[in-house]
């Protein structure tokens, strides 16, 4: 990591984040809602309005966000988490925006790096981190290192497909689960989740039916890839007993499928500390 200061963004579904790290700690952060539907100029703007309290700061700056990252572009094959995101040259508008160089990653991808290097996946040689948020994604650590596509397409889980034919994200997200709180008339997906907790039997099937399906994909990426640990992470993935339900339905599946569940270390940091480090990996 830059010794002195590196300027980091978060860049989700729900919100936007920026965090300035000195010597390797956060000593300011801020964040504003991502206005997700407005496009992808709306979302720089927001990021300019972040970076404004930082004045004429030269440092490096690195973008975690979500979606398919090529060359610098950024599209999100999720509309409902992100709209009109179809190969947006972030990197080069945003450069232009704050007149200095950008680097840019995936926001799983750099989460998984940060929980490699600090949190849950210390002395993994294969390890994954998943989150399940706004949308699902994830990043894989193989042989130690961080495995980046030349695609984009390196750990894309959420946009895998499930025996319906559905992705794992429509299964599972917080975004489906909300889809589906509004359709069953629970108002949104935290009540969904609440209601299952308390015993509502509809709500935890609808709760557990998502959970089911990753558990599914967990368990082919452990004879797959000889993951070793998986650490769960996003703002649904940390609810209570989330990494509980998941243990159960991975539980269900014959020895040689099954990893080490744990909750990602790093909480929502992650994202922020591995993009960080990337000024080092790339």
């Amino acid at each position: 990591m830059n010794e002195n200061k590196t300027v980091v963004f978060d860049v989700g579904g729900t919100n936007c984040r920026i965090a300035l790290f000195e010597n390797g700690q956060i000593t300011w952060r801020d964040q504003l809602a991502t206005p997700a539907m407005a496009g992808p100029n709306a979302t720089i703007d927001i990021m300019a309005q972040l970076f404004a309290p930082l004045g004429n700061l030269q440092a490096p700056i690195v973008v975690a966000v979500t979606g398919q990252v090529v060359d610098g572009c950024v599209t999100a094959h999720n509309q409902a988490i992100l709209s009109n995101w179809d190969s947006f040259p972030l990197q080069q508008r945003l450069s232009d925006r704050l007149q200095q160089p950008v680097q840019l990653i995936n926001d799983a991808r750099a989460a998984a790096w940060g929980e490699y290097l600090y949190g849950s996946g210390q002395g993994m040689n294969e390890f994954m981190f998943l989150t399940v948020s706004t949308g699902i994604g994830a990043g894989l650590i193989l042989g130690g290192r961080l495995h980046l596509a030349k695609n984009g397409f390196d750990a894309e889980i959420g946009e895998t497909r499930c025996a319906d034919g559905r992705t794992l994200e429509q299964h599972a997200c917080g975004t489906a689960l909300g889809a589906l709180a509004l359709q069953y008339r629970y108002a949104n997906a935290r009540l969904l989740c609440d209601a299952a907790e308390r015993g509502d039997a509809q709500a935890n099937t609808l709760y557990q039916n998502g959970i089911r399906e990753i558990a599914a994909k967990i368990a082919d990426l452990a004879v797959l890839l000889g993951i070793q640990r998986v650490a769960v992470g996003g703002s649904v993935g940390l609810r209570a007993r989330y990494l509980e339900r998941l243990s159960t339905e991975l539980a269900k599946y014959p020895a040689i499928y099954r990893v080490e569940l744990v909750q990602a270390q790093l909480g929502h940091d992650a994202g922020l500390f591995g993009a960080a480090n990337m000024v080092e990996v790339t």
